[in-house]
């Protein structure tokens, strides 16, 4: 059985790939999610704001005692205040690297052009074979267009892949008025891959305390539904690779997304909730899915129900689809 896949140039053993999470903040964890057949693993997060910290304090650091006389003890900083967290996420990438042989691919969360450049080209020297541009972004400037909404992602790629030659993904929300052209537009500006879907937390309110509090919730399988449907329309009309994430539990979730026309699946929740090993028993169970039905490798599988292949295709663009709503069972 040939589960083989490629994503962003890289060639794979399978398409089960871990998507950036807590999972991969330690060593050994990265090495069981390739003991238990990871792929790939996308490392946890690097957070815009970290970056932005790691300015201020080295600015702060440098400007430290600029006042002060020449006797003055404290003129130089503590080297505990040089501990930034950004460069242990450079070692991070190398030591990884290191220890494992399966790709492993940075993270970068932001929603400005901001630092990113010279951290991309950091990374890229640590190791990383590729690097994945979370977006994270929620406009609420009521004066700001969609248009400029578009440009500001665009303006972060162009400006990360300027800098780089390793693979960059751009993992996205599906919150745009023509997500298509979008897609397109990302395509053409470079994006080796697309990662679809990020998930925004929301907020929620504590009613003793009277405080907004995050709520992070593990995803459910009904997640997949909106990825399944942007995969399977997208399939065959751009030059990047298809990631397919959020909802992903199961073998039986691999295989739709495979056969919508995703190159990689991304796993997460699945893992937090099951450990590693989840990883073996959705291969597992892949292969025998595969077996049963007589296919004999991923790529054969790989968009044979995606929109180009649909015999009914429209049924991935109706927003109301009259048969799915005429087999709802009515209330008595």
């Amino acid at each position: 059985m040939d589960l083989s896949t490629t994503y962003l140039g890289l060639k794979l053993r399978t398409p089960l790939v871990v998507a950036a999470s807590p999972l991969s903040e330690e060593l050994d964890s990265i090495k069981q999610l390739e003991d238990a057949g990871a792929s790939a693993v996308v490392l946890y997060s690097l957070f815009e704001e970290q970056l932005r910290q790691d300015r201020d304090e080295l600015a702060q650091n440098l400007e430290h005692g600029t006042f002060s006389t020449p006797e003055a003890l404290t003129y130089f900083p503590e080297p505990k205040e040089f501990r930034l967290g950004p460069e242990e996420y450079l070692k991070h990438i190398a030591r990884a690297k290191k220890a494992v042989n399966i790709p492993i691919i940075a993270s970068l969360n932001g929603s400005s052009v901001g630092g990113w450049t010279a951290y991309a080209k950091a990374i890229q020297h640590a190791g990383a074979d590729a690097l994945e541009l979370n977006i994270y972004y929620i406009p609420t400037d009521m004066d700001l267009t969609s248009a400029q909404v578009e440009h500001t992602y665009l303006d972060i790629l162009r400006a990360v892949r300027s800098v780089v030659h390793i693979p960059v993904a751009v993992k996205l929300s599906p919150f745009f008025t023509n997500f298509a052209n979008m897609a397109k537009r990302l395509d053409l500006a470079g994006a080796n891959g697309l990662v679809l879907f990020n998930r925004f937390y929301q907020p929620d309110i504590d009613l003793e305390s009277l405080e907004i509090k995050p709520n992070i919730l593990l995803s459910t399988p009904m997640a997949m539904r909106v990825p399944l449907r942007w995969v399977a329309l997208l399939f065959g009309k751009l030059r990047a690779s298809l990631a397919a994430t959020s909802g992903i539990h199961r073998a039986s979730d691999v295989l739709k997304m495979l056969m919508a026309g995703a190159d990689v699946t991304m796993l997460c929740s699945t893992l937090i909730r099951h450990g590693p090993r989840q990883i073996s028993v959705i291969e597992r169970d892949l292969v025998a899915w595969m077996e049963e039905h007589e296919y004999a490798s991923v790529t054969q599988l790989k968009g044979s129900m995606s929109q180009k292949n649909c015999a009914e295709p429209s049924a991935f663009e109706r927003a109301q689809y009259m048969r799915a709503i005429s087999q709802f069972p009515a209330s008595k």
